[in-house]
């Protein structure tokens, strides 16, 4: 099992990021896949979740703003972000729930 987080960067408040997650491995059409984040001294958080039949959940601060999405063809998991925030700062990680696999993760800092 393998994940890959790519897209993260440095983007002004208001701006937007395009996180992309490759997964191989696995049968990724067949899992959930999660987005979370981790800030500084804070603990990991889920912020989106997209399952298999394609339904989606986010955590009411993202809402909104934040876009899941996934390509089973391509194996690609998303997350569209928009109106960023300082406050949305951290490493994103994706994550095929149900496997024990973590990727490098991607740094977002949102900040002028």
């Amino acid at each position: 099992v393998q994940l890959v987080e790519s897209g993260g960067g440095l983007v002004q408040p208001g701006g937007s990021l395009r996180l992309s997650c490759a997964a191989s491995g696995f049968t990724f059409s067949r899992y959930s896949m999660n987005w979370y984040r981790q800030a500084p001294g804070k603990e990991r958080e889920l912020v989106a979740r997209i399952n298999s039949g394609g339904g989606t959940w986010y955590i009411d601060s993202v809402k909104g703003r934040f876009t899941i999405s996934r390509d089973n063809a391509k194996n690609m998991v998303y997350l569209q972000m928009n109106k960023l925030k300082p406050e949305d700062t951290a490493v994103y990680y994706c994550f095929a729930v149900g496997l024990p696999t973590w990727g490098q993760g991607t740094q977002v800092t949102v900040s002028s």
